[in-house]
């Protein structure tokens, strides 16, 4: 590690929709340092497989394994158009970890692009540095050697529901003690391949959960962290998911996830109200459609404080519910950045 590693630290936090990015250097005003908000790669692919459902052109997808969202619905609608999309091995693990199922959706699983006329190929990923390079380079702006990337990753899932492996794996964090520094990966574990994706992409780099991404985040808010040793609840309301946890000091004593299309202001705040109380059941927030709650053991409600902090593109669905709206540094929307830089300093002293 050289001393420029902790210096200068390149944050991405990828979303469905935007691919939010932060150059943090050590010394600069917040105010200062280079932000973008640019489309996610899966929009920009979705979008020029609509053209091509427009035209009527075959689609080629290689590349890597990368988030679905938008280009997952783009191919879906390009299919029942009546028209072909081949995709690689390894970029139909965008569509399902199963190939047999990827096939089953009438996708096309081929080595070499088919000799097709009129052919569009798309290549996948969730993280083009060359791209972001090539950007800031006419303001004579340079990558620096640390980059950390928040992907939202379900997990590897050959049968059954990914977001009860998703929960499984949060489950299984909790049960482990919680420690959210632990959220931070050098080595990421191998069910999370699409952080391992990324890695492939961007090798060195820093991977989080876009979920823990955003807790760490809150945390850089002066308010909500002024309450960290005593216990509160961070809650990041995000366009697709919700995600809510009970924190003290440094451990993740529960939490609940949900998908945020599904929430309303009351099942939020009932949500929240039942993890604070520690009667959240798992089994009811399952049936919902959302991933699935838990609470540590060791989790007391009378010794941990009544104060909630909320972020997230979607935090407005929390006005009027009395909680903080976290946005360190004056800006909400690059809360996953602020996380991603603050949980990989402390990962690389």
């Amino acid at each position: 590690m050289t001393k420029e590693s902790l210096e200068r630290v390149l944050a991405i936090d990828v979303g469905a929709g935007t691919q939010d990015i932060l150059l943090w250097e050590e010394g600069q005003p917040m105010e200062n340092q280079v932000k973008l908000v640019l489309p996610s790669w899966t929009t920009v692919l979705a979008r020029q497989v609509q053209q091509a459902t427009r035209e009527g052109r075959p689609v080629f997808l290689t590349g890597n394994l990368m988030g679905g969202g938008p280009v997952v619905s783009a191919m879906k609608r390009h299919l029942q158009a009546g028209y072909a999309v081949y995709v690689t091995p390894r970029a139909a693990l965008t569509i399902r970890d199963n190939l047999d199922q990827v096939r089953q959706r009438g996708y096309t699983l081929v080595e070499e692009p088919p000799a097709e006329p009129g052919l569009l190929t798309l290549r996948a990923r969730d993280v083009d540095l060359t791209a972001i390079a090539q950007a800031l380079a006419p303001f004579g702006v340079t990558l620096p050697q640390t980059v950390a990337v928040a992907v939202q990753d379900h997990g590897e899932c050959l049968e059954g529901s990914n977001r009860v492996l998703r929960f499984r794996l949060w489950r299984e964090f909790v049960e482990a003690g919680g420690d959210i520094t632990r959220l931070a990966y050098r080595e990421v574990p191998a069910p999370y391949t699409r952080m391992r994706a990324v890695q492939q992409d961007a090798p060195g780099a820093i991977l989080m959960d876009t979920g823990a991404a955003a807790l760490w985040g809150i945390l850089e808010d002066p308010v909500a962290a002024a309450h960290q040793e005593q216990g509160f609840t961070l809650v990041n309301v995000g366009n697709q998911h919700t995600i809510a946890a009970l924190l003290k000091g440094q451990r993740i004593l529960g939490l609940f996830e949900h998908h945020t299309v599904l929430m309303t202001p009351q099942k939020l705040a009932r949500l929240v109200e039942e993890l604070r109380a520690g009667t959240i059941r798992n089994e009811e927030v399952l049936a919902d459609n959302g991933h699935g709650a838990c609470v540590s053991p060791a989790y007391d409600p009378h010794q941990s404080g009544d104060f909630v902090a909320v972020t997230g593109p979607q935090r407005r669905m929390a006005e009027g519910l009395g909680y903080h709206f976290a946005a360190p540094y004056g800006d909400m929307m690059l809360t996953g950045c602020f996380g991603l830089v603050a949980a990989t300093r402390q990962v690389l002293r």
